[in-house]
Order: structure tokens, then C-alpha cells, then sequence
């Protein structure tokens, strides 16, 4: 690997470390390299706080090596106004003369004019190192601001043979299938997404609570179709711990805690896209069951597919999601086996 290979894929590992902190801003990690020597490094680590460009500098004790030096960042340095003033600005301001950038930002206010600004000013600006890697790394960020939808993830757990629950099973009472192990696993995912979506019979069969108590970080919007308003007060998403979204054909008042959005179910999956793009929720982890799953394979609206496939066989029940793609990798958890798709 190329020096500056190395330097960048330092800057990917240190956006890593923003997963599920930074939403809805996109996970950028960034080194100061001096003389072959990296001086200073940094990450975006939440929504409001120093960007990873800014973050770098900081670090930096000695400040008059800056001008001497190489800026390497995961993604484009900003040139707007936001929350934070433009990272391109800060980087003239302490006459950074050599800039590597990973890859294009593709949102509007920033998209190729903070390269602009710095090249406008001098610095001698690369772009594309690791691109696909840079990409990938904000795959969340990419998919909202060029697709005008989250990311999608979905999640589900089958049997050895195929199945994903029993025909029959005790109201509130889940079905398990994984280990203790995967459990923990899907609550970390919990906590690097901004929403978990569900639908009406997985909340009445299960009563979950789809939050990440097995696991420390963000608590993802809970959102859950209810085109009929079934669904009991009573059932753990309903319970104010975190934030509600119900999608439903009726009207309600809304509580503390719980929104509810009418949408038409007859053109679901284009509301559904419409209204989390409206409100700037950038990914959406969707655990079930398999009628809401199949549904969003079949619209051809996914992204990712991660799959447990437990270590038990139950013979008859329902069957689990058919999702037409070849797994790209695996491995093992436990006693399950976790499959990875991509589109």
C-alpha cells in the first residue's frame, strides 16, 4: 500500500469511531502529515461538534508546521455555513498547501465547491484516493443526498431450515432463533442507525421494545406501520423511553412521545421514502416481520441484507424472506451464522 493509501485509510478508521454519533452528518475522518510524520488527527465525533478537518488542526501543536504540511481527508471539506463555519476557510486560513480528499461531497451546498475554494486560493488539491473506500465509508450520507431516501438495512433471523417464526406462537412472546450473542450484535446496529422500522403484526406478536438496551449509544426513531391504528397504548413502543413514528391511514393526536404521519399504504414504500427524506433520516434498520420485509425486497428498495441463520431446525412455519442475491461474506456469531448482502 501506498504511502498516501496508508494516510487515508487512517482517516477511514478514525471516521469508524463517529458510527451512530454523527447523524445526520456524514462519518469524515482527516490526518496532518509532515515530512512523512502524521502531526495531528481527528474525526467528526457528533452532529454540531468540530468537524474532522477542524478536529486535525487542533490537534496540531506546533501550528506554523501547517503550511509546510499535507491534509488528507475522507471527504470533501465543507465551504458553507452551517452549524460550524467552512472547513475549506480554515484550511486557507493556515495556508495548508497540499490537500488530499478522498471523495466528492454530494450535497448541494457543498458538492465540488469547497475543491474550488481551496484551489482558488492555491492549495494543490487531489481527490479520488481510495474513492470506492471513501464511498462506502458514507454510504449512508451518499444513498440520502443522491437517492432522496435513508439507506436500508434489513435484518432478520431464520432457522436452519428456513423459517423465521411458527405458524402459531404466544402473543408477546418472541420467537427465538439466534443466540445471546446476536442479540447484543443487532442491538449495536441499533445504535448506528437512525430509525428501526416494524410492522403491525410484529408488534403484536412480539410487544418489542426496538431499542438498543444491550448495548451503550443512540437510541434509533422507532417507526411502525399501523394502517388501521391496532396497536394497544399498552405495547412496549408506546412506552416513552424513546421517540415514535407511526404510519397509519387514520388520524390520531399525537403524545409526549409518538407521532402519528397519515400516508396512503396504497403507494406505501413512496410515502414511506418521501416522508423520511423530508425529515432528514438518513438510514433505517427494518426488523420485520416477513410480510413488511418481503414487501420493501420486492419494491427493490434495499440496500444491505444482514441474515442469521440460527442452529435450529423448526420443520414448519413461516417462511423467511426470498431475497434474490448471493451473500457476500459470513461469519460466525456464536452458534448462528450471520449472512451479509449488498445490492
Amino acid at each position: 500500500m501506498h504511502k498516501d493509501e496508508i494516510y487515508m485509510q487512517r482517516c477511514l478508521d478514525l471516521a469508524a469511531l463517529g458510527l451512530g454519533k454523527t447523524y445526520p452528518n456524514p462519518m469524515v475522518g482527516s490526518v496532518i502529515v509532515h515530512q512523512g510524520k502524521i502531526i495531528g488527527e481527528g474525526w467528526h465525533q457528533k452532529s454540531g461538534g468540530a468537524h474532522a478537518e477542524v478536529d486535525a488542526v487542533a490537534s496540531v501543536k506546533d501550528k506554523t508546521l501547517l503550511k509546510e504540511s499535507t491534509l488528507y481527508v475522507s471527504l470533501e471539506p465543507c465551504a458553507h455555513y452551517g452549524k460550524t463555519p467552512p472547513c475549506a476557510e480554515l484550511i486557507i486560513k493556515h495556508r495548508i498547501p497540499n490537500v488530499v480528499v478522498g471523495c466528492v461531497d454530494p450535497f448541494s451546498k457543498v458538492s465540488g465547491k469547497g475543491i474550488e475554494m481551496m484551489r482558488n486560493a492555491g492549495a494543490n488539491v487531489k481527490v479520488g484516493l481510495l474513492e470506492e473506500d471513501c464511498e462506502r465509508s458514507h454510504k449512508r450520507f451518499f444513498t440520502f443526498h443522491k437517492k432522496h431516501r435513508p439507506y436500508i438495512i434489513l435484518k432478520w433471523a431464520e432457522t436452519k431450515d428456513g423459517f423465521i417464526a411458527p405458524f402459531e406462537q404466544e402473543s408477546g412472546k418472541p420467537f427465538w432463533i439466534t443466540s445471546s450473542e446476536s442479540k447484543k450484535l443487532v442491538h449495536k446496529w441499533r445504535t448506528e442507525e437512525a430509525s428501526i422500522l416494524v410492522g403491525t403484526n410484529t408488534v403484536e406478536k412480539d410487544n418489542p421494545e426496538l431499542t438498543a438496551r444491550l448495548w451503550e449509544g443512540n437510541q434509533p426513531l422507532r417507526l411502525i406501520l399501523d394502517r388501521r391504528l391496532r396497536l394497544s397504548n399498552d405495547l412496549h413502543v408506546f412506552d416513552d423511553s424513546v421517540k415514535t413514528l407511526v404510519f397509519t391511514e387514520q388520524i390520531k393526536e399525537n403524545s409526549e412521545s409518538t407521532e402519528y404521519q397519515v400516508i396512503d399504504f396504497n403507494t406505501i414504500h413512496q410515502e414511506l421514502m418521501s416522508q423520511l427524506y423530508q425529515r432528514n433520516i438518513h438510514s433505517v434498520i427494518i426488523e420485520g416481520g416477513r410480510e413488511t420485509m418481503q414487501s420493501f425486497i420486492d419494491a427493490d428498495l434495499w440496500d444491505e441484507a444482514r441474515v442469521f441463520v440460527g442452529d435450529k431446525n423448526l420443520e414448519k412455519g413461516i417462511i423467511a424472506p426470498q431475497l434474490d442475491a448471493s451473500y457476500v461474506n459470513e461469519q460466525r456469531v456464536s452458534t448462528d451464522l450471520l449472512k451479509y448482502y449488498y445490492r
